[in-house]
């Protein structure tokens, strides 16, 4: 049995540091680095990879989702639509004391349990029983709808937006599914036909434990199953680690590091911050014109008839309506980036910005072999 060490390579510092440290610890032939296109990368990640391939005379494995079948599937699904089901509004039941919750029981009258997030932490906790409020909404395709929808629903090769057009919708912070099937499900994928020609895989990922609160408790190596690990060899790195062993082994960094990007996986990340967004706007302005155009064929295709790429809560309420989708349109949210604290005083902070100077979040700038 042969071990295959599988690095999944982004085009980012983490994954690079990876890469360099399988490349010295395991021998070449069994380093397989695989790349998942997402279809929402600025083309300078792609030279990256080519960069990375030439310094250290290696070949990417470039993998990309394709979701063909699921946009045909939704087709006949749409065309055939005529459900009569009804969505209702629910509220919690308690006891007779008002305070007291009813908890939730399946037909063999066990309580029901479901996955809640305590303290960054994934627990089992018991559902609360719900009833139904009001006489609900139809739920179904209008006929203008139908056709509103039927006339983009074709693949258009692109896996970021094919993804969005078969969900009828952008992901967000709360439903988080780009990186589920764009990158994920296909390196699992990848993965699993390793082992089915009778490899052992490790998979080394470049996760930081300081890269944010859902990390913290990453392990450096852990079982996934029977021959299938995980190797996390970054861990307990902090970012000046990672740039400094990069620049230790004579690689350089992304260039986007050096354009006001603070990572360099899409472009934009729907979960990007105001100062992000500036520098895309002032440096990348087509990413995010294209979001528009993307904007567009996203509604086009959703029960609602609109979506917005950004989803920044720049609105009153909670409902979907149009209101939540003017505020959060891609020119809205490059408006609100140029904000003040509060989101209310324009200040014009891109005006400041040279497209053409170098910045750098991790102070790259300032050390000349990098600037």
């Amino acid at each position: 049995m042969v071990t295959k060490h599988v690095i999944s390579v982004s085009g980012g510092k983490d994954s690079a540091a990876t890469l360099l440290l399988a490349l010295e610890r395991c021998p070449k032939e069994h380093v397989v680095p695989i790349f998942c296109d997402t279809g929402n990368e600025h083309d300078e990640v792609h030279r990256y990879l080519e960069y990375l391939e030439q310094a250290l005379d290696i070949t990417i494995t470039r993998l990309k989702a394709d979701f063909t079948q699921q946009i045909a599937a939704k087709r006949a699904f749409v065309a055939r639509d005529q459900r009569t089901r009804r969505d209702y509004d629910t509220e919690p039941v308690f006891e007779d004391d008002g305070v007291t919750p009813v908890l939730k029981r399946n037909g063999r009258g066990e309580i029901v349990m479901h996955k809640v997030r305590r303290g960054g932490l994934m627990v089992l906790e018991p559902m609360q029983k719900t009833r139904k409020v009001g006489g609900g909404r139809r739920v179904r395709w209008t006929n203008k709808a139908k056709r509103r929808a039927l006339a983009v629903l074709y693949p258009t090769g692109n896996p970021f937006l094919d993804l969005c057009l078969w969900k009828g919708r952008f992901p967000s912070l709360k439903a988080q599914f780009c990186t589920e099937e764009l990158k994920r499900n296909i390196a699992v994928s990848f993965q699993i036909d390793l082992l089915d020609q009778g490899h052992k895989v490790i998979s080394w990922q470049g996760v930081r434990r300081d890269e944010s609160q859902n990390r913290r408790n990453a392990k450096l190596f852990e079982r996934i199953g029977c021959g299938l690990y995980s190797f996390r060899p970054l861990v307990e790195w902090t970012a000046k680690d990672v740039f400094s062993h990069c620049q230790s082994m004579g690689i350089q960094p992304n260039p986007l590091y050096l354009q006001g990007m603070g990572r360099v996986g899409c472009m934009p990340c729907i979960n990007a911050g105001k100062d992000e967004i500036r520098e895309i706007a002032v440096r990348f302005p087509g990413h995010l014109e294209e979001k528009v155009r993307w904007e567009w064929l996203v509604g086009q295709a959703s029960k609602r008839g609109f979506s917005t790429f950004f989803n920044k809560e720049l609105h009153d309420g909670a409902k979907a309506d149009r209101r939540i989708h003017d505020a959060n349109r891609v020119e809205s949210v490059i408006v609100w980036a140029n904000t003040g604290r509060g989101g209310r005083q324009q200040t014009f902070f891109s005006e400041f910005i040279e497209p053409s100077a170098c910045s750098s979040a991790y102070g790259l700038c300032d050390q000349g072999e990098f600037a």
